[in-house]
């Protein structure tokens, strides 16, 4: 998704144009709106406040407007803030379930000297973009499934194992989320093979949400997964794949994904 995109104006659109857009977009996410939902949605707002601030600082600069046409020329660029992340839990403060032994990731290295200004703003935000991705992707975990086990496997930000109901005899299926800058084919076959080191259990199957802000054409996807499916599950179950961006929050399902993907997708959208 482009600025203008983010923005819903022409990519001629003259700056008293983004300046109206840049104001009725930007009022969607007023912290007056937000307010009663909860801490994790104040951040997703927040980051796409940030998101349509930066597209209306860059498309009101001339001189950085012209540098980021050139970008979208070359099929390179997605809507992204340059600001700084949300700031880290107080050690005092309690940890949603599922987050007390995730790892922290290591920071992001500094951007090589003599890139441009936009270029260098684009290196600092995929970290920005993933937490607000995860924070939005463990709020419907936790939403469909209340609490829930959450382990470390290499690879993935979430592996999730969801506790049974009570009622139910069957059990859910474990879910895991990985976030990549390309939900391409390369990168599901890349995240398949990394799923399929988890833990063997033949109750359950094995839900996986690849997600990212680019995603590649739907053929490419199913050739993809169709490779992957000829291939032995060592990991017991079911192993379903589901491409996700994070820019709509559209995934491509399975037509054998159990209800409890669709569901998952119903609260990513409307969180």
């Amino acid at each position: 998704m482009t600025y203008y995109e983010l923005l819903e104006i022409a990519p001629d659109a003259p700056t008293d144009e983004i300046k109206r857009a840049f104001r009725r977009e930007i009022a969607k996410y007023h912290p007056d709106k937000v307010q009663h939902l909860g801490r994790e949605f104040q951040e997703i707002a927040a980051v796409k406040a940030a998101e349509l601030t930066q597209a209306y600082k860059t498309l009101s600069d001339p001189i950085l407007r012209t540098e980021y046409d050139a970008l979208v020329a070359e099929g390179g660029v997605i809507s992204a803030p340059s600001v700084e992340a949300p700031k880290p839990r107080s050690s005092t403060a309690p940890a949603p379930v599922g987050e007390a032994s995730r790892p922290v990731p290591a920071p992001e290295p500094p951007p090589p000297a003599g890139r441009s200004q936009f270029a260098q703003e684009q290196a600092g935000v995929s970290e920005f973009i993933q937490r607000a991705a995860l924070i939005r992707f463990r709020a419907a975990l936790q939403g469909e499934f209340g609490h829930y086990e959450e382990i470390s496997l290499p690879g993935f930000e979430v592996a999730c194992i969801p506790k049974p109901s009570f009622w139910s005899m069957k059990m859910p299926p474990r879910v895991l989320g990985r976030i990549v800058p390309t939900v391409s084919g390369e990168a599901l076959t890349e995240t398949w093979s990394l799923a399929t080191r988890m833990k063997k259990d033949g109750q359950r199957d094995l839900c996986v949400f690849l997600m990212g802000p680019s995603v590649a054409a739907p053929s490419e996807l199913a050739t993809a997964i169709a490779q992957q499916r000829r291939k032995p599950m060592p990991a017991g179950g079911k192993l379903i794949m589901i491409p996700v961006s994070t820019s709509n929050w559209v995934a491509h399902v399975p037509t054998d994904a159990p209800p409890i993907v669709k569901s998952l997708l119903s609260r990513l959208k409307s969180a």
